[in-house]
């Protein structure tokens, strides 16, 4: 089987893709719902306001099918077991606010907008305010988002944690994530099958000659993922389809850096094969959200309601993709 790698973009094909390798555009990520400042600010402003295909599949859907087990969404992460309190005097351009026993720096931005808002990053936190509006009506605005905050926060810092946990090593018994789980790597010499899975013990096992590379098992391990990716997303696009009384022209892997998926407007529909890394219910909503787009081509509030249609829990799927780094994944 030949491998996929990184290939050239072609922009004029794709039209919408789901971007979650990378960082969220600003505006979208994060943000709390917005604090009226109770003051008289006058009149109102205005609001601001590709990939070569592995295999491609022809797909005409016309029934409904049943779909997976929901994704249960993690409980809410206690307060009590936040980030710690910062040391020393804030960062120049920063303001600091004690919440209880709380203490968090933060970065005021000033602007036109009529509005205060919030956003929580991989720098902290940021504050957006009008220019007429004090600094005692932000703190107050802080104090009255402050679990919101204080639990993105915390997500972030576990987040950045993960980050930095030592790569999967490439050797015999070493742990690789498949579906959701972990599959151990056993690497026998002059092995009469390729790579095969023992679901009861849940290894993985190679044949390699004895002088093989690291390189090599790394290819043997992704050709036999991307031939399991082509099966099972062929089976859940057509189910999700169906579903959702649509037809998509034909759908392919992808190996892209940038996204999970992407859809354009004539029906292809492009999947990245590192998604069987993950559970079956991201999968899925990897999957709903691109064939949403044949009936939505953007992302507004008619095509997240077309997507929950047909995938009722995609928030919380959708929240735990984006806590899954890309550097927390397997370097192939």
């Amino acid at each position: 089987m030949k491998l996929l790698r990184k290939p050239k973009t072609q922009p004029n094909q794709l039209l919408l893709q789901l971007d979650l390798f990378a960082p969220e555009p600003e505006q979208a990520e994060s943000p709390a719902p917005p604090v009226i400042p109770a003051v008289d600010p006058g009149p109102a402003l205005p609001s601001p306001t590709v990939q070569p295909p592995l295999i491609v599949t022809p797909a005409p859907v016309v029934h409904a099918a049943p779909l997976p087990p929901p994704v249960i969404a993690a409980p809410p992460v206690p307060v009590n077991t936040l980030v710690p309190p910062p040391t020393g005097r804030p960062a120049d351009g920063k303001r600091r606010i004690h919440l209880g026993e709380h203490t968090i720096d933060y970065a005021l931005l000033r602007s036109k907008r009529r509005t205060i808002g919030f956003l929580v990053s991989d720098e902290g936190l940021r504050v957006t305010a009008p220019k007429w509006v004090t600094i005692a009506e932000i703190d107050n605005a802080i104090r009255e988002k402050q679990r919101w905050i204080l639990t993105k926060l915390n997500e972030r810092r576990e987040r950045s944690a993960r980050r930095l946990q030592p790569q999967m090593q490439w050797r015999d018994g070493a742990t690789l994530p498949y579906l959701g789980n972990d599959i151990t790597l056993r690497i026998r010499a002059g092995q009469r099958f390729g790579v095969q899975l023992d679901e009861q013990t849940r290894e993985l096992c190679v044949s390699l000659p004895g002088d093989a590379g690291e390189q090599q098992l790394k290819d043997r391990v992704q050709g036999w993922l991307q031939a399991r990716a082509e099966e099972l997303f062929g089976k859940r696009l057509m189910i999700y389809a169906e579903k959702l009384g649509v037809t998509y022209r034909s759908y392919a892997l992808s190996s892209a850096t940038t996204q999970w998926g992407s859809c354009t407007a004539d029906g292809r529909i492009r999947l990245n094969w590192r998604l069987m890394h993950f559970a079956l219910p991201l999968i899925d909503y990897v999957i709903a959200h691109e064939l949403a787009h044949l009936r939505e081509m953007n992302h507004g509030p008619q095509f997240w309601a077309t997507v929950q249609s047909i995938f009722p829990e995609f928030e919380s799927a959708k929240r735990a993709l984006r806590d899954n780094a890309p550097e927390t994944l397997p370097i192939f």
